[in-house]
């Protein structure tokens, strides 16, 4: 059905794609063959009128819903006064506030400095920059099925080859992977400390590493929340040989996890925090955090960008910082995640092929195998489901080492109605598919 006051236009979604096909290069991907029109909170209407449920959130971005008043007003305000000086060359006071914030709430009790970014990927590239300068070592450890972005240090850093690393290599040395702790699939927290610890003794000495890089939720890798005592553990660990903790929070922060930062459940300090995603409500605005004697270390200069901390970007940033606060949004995600799961549960009773149902906050997964075995992933189920949601008017994404696993990403201010309406889709799915 067709929005209140839509217009119907002869452009459809087919003739955008071969328009698409000829104009971009392949290796830009699209998860659905759809073209947006308008979207509200949790709802897209494409270029033809149809109405598609979002559980996808621009990839866990939009966690204030698409097009929220607050944050589209503050944008307007910001254009009307001017949309670009370059922060290194005249400064604007929404910048230091949008710092300022970021640093208070920030987890810990050591004081913290900030500085804004354009995307994740460029945040991580900084957060390189940052720990080399302030250790002076070279070494960076990160964990298998890890995401940390398309750029250099982030593709060296991701621990998943496809798609994101196929042809572009080689990469930056001195950079390597552990197993993340996954019971599923029988690595345990002590199988991933010991493989620290043996990389110290056969690749790279302890006094020679920089920072060790972990997202507290996996995100590409499976939506595969760390065991509530790992980062604690990794903590100790880093603090025994002088390593900083990186947190990449970029998909699991401002809300996603049930609260502002995942890392707060784990109830550790990061050295060092990655973010962007849910930052700007859907305006490109990224941000490095970290203790403040660390943030320091770079030269004047050293840091910064000539788009980043864009200053109606930042405006957005704001007003999702207060709508955040004021709609409780941290609190509606732990709510969300627990009917998710509740869900999920259900369903997994009645469907074979869905081996675990696991995630922190409204970061919810599903993951499917033949069997009941992990060992045997099932990617074409997951694929029939995602496709058949799609007929029906839903829209998901997969993820995960083979592609076999469903993450959910809706809007935190989806209403209780769509959000059911989305979780009977996602049922009538898995019946029509054999699941």
């Amino acid at each position: 059905m067709n929005a209140p006051n839509e217009k119907l236009t002869l452009t459809t979604n087919a003739e955008l794609m071969a328009r698409r096909v000829a104009a971009l290069p392949r290796g830009v991907g699209q998860g659905h063959a759809l073209f947006a029109k308008r979207a509200e909170n949790a709802e897209i209407w494409d270029v033809e009128g149809r109405r598609w449920i979002d559980f996808c959130a621009g990839i866990a971005v939009v966690n204030t819903g698409h097009c929220h008043p607050r944050i589209v007003a503050a944008a307007h305000r910001q254009l009307e006064s001017f949309t670009h000086t370059c922060f290194q060359v005249v400064a604007y006071e929404s910048y230091v506030e949008l710092c300022e914030r970021l640093n208070a709430a920030a987890p810990g009790d050591s004081p913290k400095k900030s500085f804004l970014v354009n995307t994740g990927a460029e945040a991580v590239e900084n957060a390189v920059k940052i720990a080399r300068a302030a250790t002076g070592r070279s070494g960076l450890i990160a964990f298998s099925g890890g995401f940390h972005g398309r750029t250099l240090f982030g593709m060296a850093l991701t621990g998943k080859v496809a798609p994101y690393k196929i042809k572009f290599g080689p990469f930056p040395g001195e950079i390597f992977h552990v197993p993340f702790p996954n019971a599923l699939h029988g690595i345990s927290e002590d199988d991933s400390i010991v493989a620290i610890e043996r990389l110290f003794a056969s690749s790279i000495e302890a006094s020679r590493v920089a920072a060790i890089f972990i997202e507290p939720v996996q995100g590409e890798g499976g939506y595969v929340p760390a065991p509530l005592g790992f980062l604690r553990r990794l903590r100790a660990l880093c603090d025994a040989h002088g390593i900083l903790l990186v947190a990449d929070e970029v998909q699991t922060g401002f809300g996603r996890c049930g609260k502002l930062f995942a890392s707060e459940h784990y109830g550790i300090e990061p050295d060092i925090i990655t973010l962007a995603k849910g930052l700007g409500g859907g305006l490109p605005v990224a941000a490095v955090v970290g203790k403040a004697q660390l943030m320091d270390a770079a030269d004047i200069g050293g840091l910064g960008s000539t788009y980043a901390g864009n200053p109606v970007a930042v405006a957005g940033a704001l007003a999702v910082l207060d709508v955040l606060e004021e709609q409780q949004l941290c609190a509606r995600s732990m709510a969300l995640g627990e009917h998710l799961r509740t869900r999920f549960g259900a369903m997994m009773e009645e469907f074979s092929s869905i081996v675990e149902v696991r995630g922190l906050g409204a970061m919810t997964a599903v993951e499917f195998c033949r069997n009941g075995d992990p060992r045997q992933p099932a990617a074409d189920l997951a694929t029939a489901l995602k496709n058949e949601a799609a007929k029906r008017g839903l829209l998901l994404l997969l993820c995960g080492p083979y592609g076999n696993v469903l993450r959910v990403m809706l809007p935190l201010t989806i209403s209780q109605a769509v959000l059911d309406e989305g979780l009977e889709i996602i049922e009538a799915s898995l019946r029509a598919i054999g699941a």
